[in-house]
This record gives structure tokens, sequence and C-alpha cells, in this order.
């Protein structure tokens, strides 16, 4: 353990708060879910209840060799967001800005084929199957209008 206690530290790209669990402060860097965190945290030997500020710069650097390549420490492959990759057929876990990249690839080639999701995401419809009559809508359309009737004269008061 390192002897100092250090408020912020900087894991895949991402700075994480010093005061939270390693297990929930993992979490914080944009790929890793609870599942993964327990998972690493375990394989590593790292205590999940340990504070992220007083990791050493090794464990550090552990964590995120761990979190580069999780195969190489044995994690199963269900954990992995990157399952038989397209490109490479390995299975592969992207964090952080490769994850957003990678992402908007898989939709961009989803559009150049034509597929029914790439037609929806070009379209900026829902693209998992939910119901559009009612929710997504943006713009006037929204909720149920009626046209209002111009204004009736006022019959005359007789005295």
């Amino acid at each position: 353990m390192s002897g100092e206690f250090r408020h912020i530290v900087r894991i895949r790209g991402k700075d994480v708060a010093g005061s939270k669990s390693v297990a929930f402060g993992l979490i914080e860097v944009k790929g890793v879910g609870v599942n993964l965190s327990s998972a690493i945290t375990r394989v590593l030997g790292i205590d999940r209840n340990m504070r992220v500020g007083n990791l050493s710069d090794e464990d550090v650097r552990r964590i995120e060799d761990a979190l580069s390549n999780p195969n190489k420490y044995g994690v199963p492959s269900w954990y992995l967001n990157r399952q038989k990759d397209y490109e490479s057929g390995q299975n592969i876990h992207d964090t952080g800005a490769d994850l957003t990249l990678r992402l908007r690839s898989d939709i961009e080639n989803m559009q150049k084929i034509k597929s029914w999701k790439g037609i929806r995401h070009m379209l900026g419809l829902k693209v998992r199957g939910q119901k559009t009559k009612t929710t997504g809508r943006t713009g006037r359309s929204v909720g149920v209008s009626r046209k209002t009737l111009p204004e009736q004269p006022k019959p005359a008061v007789q005295e």
C-alpha cells in the first residue's frame, strides 16, 4: 500500500475519487460494470472494500492491465463487452474512448449495409423494438391538440 492517501486516482483515462471503494471506483470507468469490477478485484487479490486512494501505483498499474486484457487474468468471456469481435474474432473488452469509437463504427457499418437497425438509426427512431406511438416524441407532435372554436357573440340582454 502507498504511504500516502491520494484524493484523485487516474484509472484508464478517468479520474476516480479516492474516497470510493475499489469495487465502486472502477465502475466509474466507461465500459466497466459491477460484475467485471468484482471479477477483477477478486482475480488480482485486492480487497474490494479498500479505498481507491490507498492503492499503490503498482496496484493501479495491475488494475489497468487487467482492464485492457482481462483474458490474460482468467476473467470469463461472458463478462466482456466485445465477444467474438467482427474484425479479429477474439474476445475483447473496450473501455473509455475506445468503446465509444467502436460503438460509433458499428452503427456506421449497420447504416452502410442498410440493416434494419441501421435504417432505424438513420431515421432517428427507436432501434430495439420499443413502441413509438406515444413515447419518444420530439417537436410539436406531443400530446393531443384540439382546434379552438372562434368565440361566439354574446346575446344582447333585453331590459
